[in-house]
C-alpha cells in the first residue's frame, strides 16, 4: 500500500451547531447523506457527530490534495461507521471518479471529538 496523501481538519464544535440552529434542513441536505443525517441526529449531542463528519470531507478531500473542487459535492463523501465502530469512506458519482483518476483505492479515516473541536485525518492510499 502506497501513501498518495494525507488530509487533517479540525472544527469548532459550535461553528457547526450555530449552522445547525440557523439553517437546520438546508445545511444537512447540503452536506450530509440521509445515512449520516439518521446517524447523528439522535445522538445526545449531535453536533459532535456532524462535526466530525465536516473534519471527515475536508480531510479527505486534503488528502486528494487538491481541496473541494468544481464537480465535487459534500453528499459524495459519506462517513460510514461499521459495527466495530471504526469510521470508513464511501465516495459516490462524481467525487468516486475523481479518487479513481488520482489512482486512490482507498481511504483510511479516523475521527476524533471533545467538548469544543471535532478533528479528522484522511489518509489517500494505492494498491
Amino acid at each position: 500500500m502506497r501513501i498518495l496523501g494525507l488530509g487533517t481538519d479540525i472544527v469548532e464544535i459550535s461553528r457547526i451547531s450555530d449552522m445547525l440552529a440557523r439553517h437546520a434542513e438546508n445545511f444537512l441536505e447540503r452536506t450530509y447523506t440521509p445515512d449520516e443525517i439518521a446517524y447523528c441526529a439522535p445522538k445526545k449531542n449531535s453536533a459532535q457527530h456532524f462535526a466530525g463528519r465536516w473534519a471527515a470531507k475536508e480531510a479527505v478531500m486534503k488528502a486528494f490534495g487538491t481541496g473541494f473542487v468544481t464537480g465535487i459535492h459534500w453528499t459524495e463523501i459519506e462517513v460510514v461507521v461499521l459495527k466495530s465502530g471504526k469510521p470508513t469512506v464511501q465516495l459516490s458519482a462524481t467525487t468516486a471518479e475523481f479518487a479513481r483518476q488520482l489512482g486512490i483505492t482507498e481511504i483510511l479515516l479516523s475521527i476524533s471529538h471533545g467538548k469544543e473541536y471535532a478533528v479528522a485525518t484522511a489518509l489517500a492510499c494505492a494498491n
